[in-house]
């Protein structure tokens, strides 16, 4: 069943406080947590309640508008939100947004800059979505994505799931293939939660399960997001996206990743200089508290993975369409300009 009302991810209260949408309670329960200090919400961030590189941005410059109200120290609460998760660049640009704006005319400046920030993400996803429609194959859309890219990620429709949506809504989608996206299942928890919820014609696979779908020719393309693009157009996403692009080079499938211009960090030369984030062990051998692995095993769970820039069909920001994707077609597309982030911040 289709419900074309909103999802309500993150919004400010007053008293201050942050609500958001607790993501890890999804699909099974739409539970909302509330964030009374920046701490609060901090661990929201660290525990994936609330996740996706754009809304972290939205979620880090309203943490600093609590902090405004709620701390003695403001810059320090903004350094702890900035280094809450390292591999989405928006986390850092939110808060130094936020920040420079409590300098300069303090708490209602804070919030004005988060709110702000929202209005923009929402604003992006719209011309993303027919930038990424303009970029993929033509006549009915098979088309397969990992992790998760909608409004549960980012403003508006998202990033990579809003041009699946304005594929459906143009008549093109055929179908949509949703990676599990292992081991916190985004894919098979959100993604097909929103799928559901706009009424896509979609399946769920194992992430493993990938390259069968491309060997039977059954994907027109791979939509993707990103967390950090380096200055080369090396792009951090959600681990198990770089086997993706490799699987699309080989069968010569289009590999696009749609995100906003803010998530090019130009202060990152090339991908081996992106902080890859490490999560526990336990994510890995306790899935949804199951054990699934001997007690005490390890286990490798880097957060994200790089994918190389000669992998990436076309790069797709609310600018438009980058291809091919290089450090030097990166440097031409206009970046977003936020005056709020002129100081440099935490």
């Amino acid at each position: 069943m289709e419900h074309t009302g909103p999802v309500d991810v993150i919004r400010w209260l007053d008293p201050p406080a942050v609500a958001l949408l607790d993501q890890t309670r999804l699909p099974a329960e739409e539970t909302e947590i509330t964030c009374r200090t920046a701490d609060e919400l901090i661990g929201a961030i660290r525990r994936l309640a609330v996740r996706g590189a754009p809304l972290l941005g939205i979620a880090g410059a309203y943490g600093v508008a609590l902090a405004a109200r709620t701390e003695d120290d403001v810059p320090a609460a903004a350094k702890r939100l900035a280094d809450a998760r390292p591999t989405a660049v928006n986390l850092a640009l939110g808060v130094r947004r936020a920040l420079a704006a409590w300098e300069r005319t303090g708490p209602a400046g804070a919030l004005e800059a988060a709110r702000a920030l929202a209005r923009e993400e929402a604003e992006a996803s719209a011309r993303m979505a027919a930038h990424g429609l303009a970029a993929l194959p033509g006549g009915p859309l098979r088309l397969l994505t990992h992790c998760n890219t909608g409004a549960l990620a980012a403003g508006g429709d998202g990033t990579a799931l809003a041009v699946v949506l304005a594929a459906h809504r143009a008549g093109r989608l055929r179908h949509l293939w949703i990676d599990e996206t292992r081991p916190l299942f985004q894919g098979a928890r959100l993604t097909a939660w929103e799928a559901e919820r706009a009424g896509l014609p979609y399946s769920v696979l194992p992430d493993s399960a990938a390259g069968s779908l491309f060997a039977a020719g059954l994907v027109d393309a791979v939509l993707v997001g990103a967390d950090r693009v380096a200055a080369d157009g090396s792009v951090a996403n959600k681990v198990g996206t770089y086997p993706l692009a490799v699987l699309a080079r080989h069968h010569g499938v289009p590999f696009i990743v749609v995100a906003p211009t803010t998530t090019v960090d130009p202060g990152t030369p090339t991908g081996a200089g992106i902080v890859i984030e490490r999560r526990p062990a336990r994510e890995v051998t306790h899935p949804g508290g199951t054990a699934v692995a001997p007690e005490g095993a390890d286990a490798y769970n880097p957060a994200f993975d790089v994918t190389p820039p000669e992998l990436v069909t076309a790069f797709v920001s609310e600018r438009g369409i980058t291809q091919p994707v290089s450090t030097g077609s990166l440097r031409r597309l206009p970046q977003t300009h936020h005056p709020d982030c002129e100081n440099e911040g935490p």
